[in-house]
């Protein structure tokens, strides 16, 4: 999942329009997901009503078909939560500080409640599935 600093999000409308929108992405040893939006943005407001998430990692360069479906759960961390994970952000994205003064940018953590990484490239095809169960016991 690191080796990749974008994905593309979806959340679900208010009137369950699925809205989609590609993120930079850091991911934890947790395999959590941070990134960073405007509260304005669509997905912010999604998320503020069903913090529901998924998430579509890799597959976008030819010759590497390894991707991740990712679904999970989004909250809003504070205090030293918040700080730890922004210094994980800002290893990838080395930038992000300069967004700080932004009127409304928020920072969003996914925690992942099934992640399926598949690799297309090789025969046969590799795929590994982690539910709730195995990626609570991977904490």
């Amino acid at each position: 999942m690191r080796a990749h600093v974008n994905a593309v999000q979806a959340t679900a409308t208010p009137g369950c329009s699925p809205q989609a929108a590609v993120v930079g992405i850091a991911v934890t040893d947790s395999f959590e997901i941070v990134f960073d939006s405007l509260a304005t943005t669509r997905k912010a407001s999604n998320l503020s009503r069903s913090p529901r998430i998924a998430f579509v990692i890799g597959g976008w360069s030819a010759g590497d078909e390894r991707t991740v479906q990712y679904e999970g759960v989004v909250d809003r961390p504070g205090g030293a939560e918040l700080e730890a994970l922004k210094a994980i952000y800002y290893a990838t994205f080395p930038n992000g500080p300069s967004r700080l003064s932004w009127p409304g940018l928020v920072y969003l953590r996914a925690r992942p409640t099934w992640i399926r990484y598949t690799d297309f490239g090789k025969n046969p095809v590799e795929r590994v599935e982690l539910d709730t169960g195995q990626l609570r016991d991977l904490r």
